[in-house]
């Protein structure tokens, strides 16, 4: 049964919502800091039964549980974060949309599209908020480049490149036995941020190629993905992931957002238009003059935008959800789009077909409406 206790707190800015994090890892840890810089809202416990949780939450001075259903019963907070473990997401974000809890959940939404999709549909059809922690939406860098595709300076989109390319070191899989194993490769951890950037800036994703190679260092899974992306509108996409390159191309090493990893000058995505292109995330607007001819020079711009933290943005975004002051950016039904082109991407890499996602007939299926047939958990081309 859905509890109505959050209703009082709509539209009440600053109304001192208590709000709990389940996984008080390093990712955890980095919401509870951004937590301490939103007004309005405060830390009231953390979930994690391991030894460090128990420790963290007596360092931060907030009741510790042991598991999240004890939690909502003692505490009943306004809002809760999940930054658990990926398998756990469906069945904890099932617990808070019981609870009538908003919850936002950290990437990815899911390890399975099916039990998402689940989770998504509960939750709407209770009224309870689900966000996705993309927080690099809340990049005042994404925002300037959404604005810029959006107002046309670079007219229609019609291609773009990204590049994932990082080397992780040895120990990094050895702390974690099951990052070695199937499934658990750069694709299904690393891919799905930069899907909903692709998505977020050039349209919904209609079809993916993909292959993929096994890994050098002997593991269940690859080490290198590829795809071929098609969008709505028509253009084209490549994108590129591995974590065992060496290269200074990645989000994580040109958008200087996190200070653990070493900057570099590069970008990671460029998106081409008709009338000019943009490099990301160093925000350079190529163009040329009045006549668009590659025998006219062509200017390089670059574009200014503001600074500031993303998960703290994305916190205060939470908030403003939560109070009824803004509609969530990135929703759950966005989460599961973004995870739908992950799938899409592991499955072409694995049966080399070409995938077909249709938008519309997604919500055609959430609402009952004729859809085209599936194969592979995956939308065939309604053409076919």
């Amino acid at each position: 049964m859905v509890s109505s206790r959050n209703s009082g707190t709509a539209g009440k800015a600053g109304s001192g919502l208590r709000l709990a994090i389940a996984g008080i890892g390093l990712v955890g840890q980095r919401h509870a800091d951004a937590l301490d810089h939103v007004a309005g809202a405060t830390l009231c416990a953390i979930v994690d039964p391991s030894d460090m949780g128990k420790a963290e939450a007596a360092a931060r001075n907030v009741p510790w549980y042991g598991d999240l259903e004890s939690m909502i019963r003692a505490e009943a907070p306004d809002g809760i974060i999940l930054s658990t473990p990926t398998k756990l997401h469906v069945a904890q974000g099932l617990a808070c949309v019981e609870a009538g809890v908003p919850v936002l959940i950290e990437k990815p939404l899911a390890d399975d599209g099916d039990a998402a999709r689940v989770l998504i549909d509960r939750a709407e059809k209770a009224g309870v908020e689900i966000l996705v922690g993309h927080h690099r939406r809340h990049n005042p860098i994404i925002r300037k480049a959404h604005e810029l595709i959006r107002e046309g300076h670079i007219g229609t989109v019609r291609a773009v490149q990204a590049t994932c390319w990082f080397y992780k070191p040895d120990g990094y899989f050895d702390v974690a036995p099951w990052r070695k194993k199937s499934g658990a490769g750069p694709i299904s951890v690393n891919l799905v941020h930069d899907i909903d950037l692709l998505r977020h800036l050039c349209g919904e994703v209609v079809s993916v190629q993909a292959q993929a190679a096994p890994s050098v260092r002997g593991f269940e899974n690859e080490d290198v993905g590829v795809a071929l992306l098609r969008f709505e509108n028509g253009a084209l996409g490549t994108i590129t992931v591995s974590d065992s390159i060496v290269s200074p191309w990645s989000w994580e090493m040109t958008s200087q957002e996190y200070p653990v990893y070493p900057a570099t000058s590069q970008s990671a995505y460029q998106i081409g238009g008709s009338h000019g292109s943009l490099s990301i995330p160093d925000l350079t607007l190529w163009s040329h003059g009045a006549e668009r001819d590659w025998w006219s020079p062509i200017s390089a711009t670059s574009m200014p935008r503001g600074a500031s933290d993303p998960l703290v943005n994305q916190m205060a975004h939470f908030v403003a959800v939560i109070e009824g002051r803004e509609a969530p950016i990135v929703s759950g039904r966005e989460g599961l789009r973004s995870l739908a082109v992950v799938g899409a991407i592991q499955d072409a890499a694995r049966t080399r077909d070409t995938i077909y996602l249709v938008s519309e007939a997604v919500e055609a299926a959430r609402t009952g409406a004729e859809e085209p047939r599936e194969r592979n958990g995956h939308l065939e081309n309604p053409a076919q």
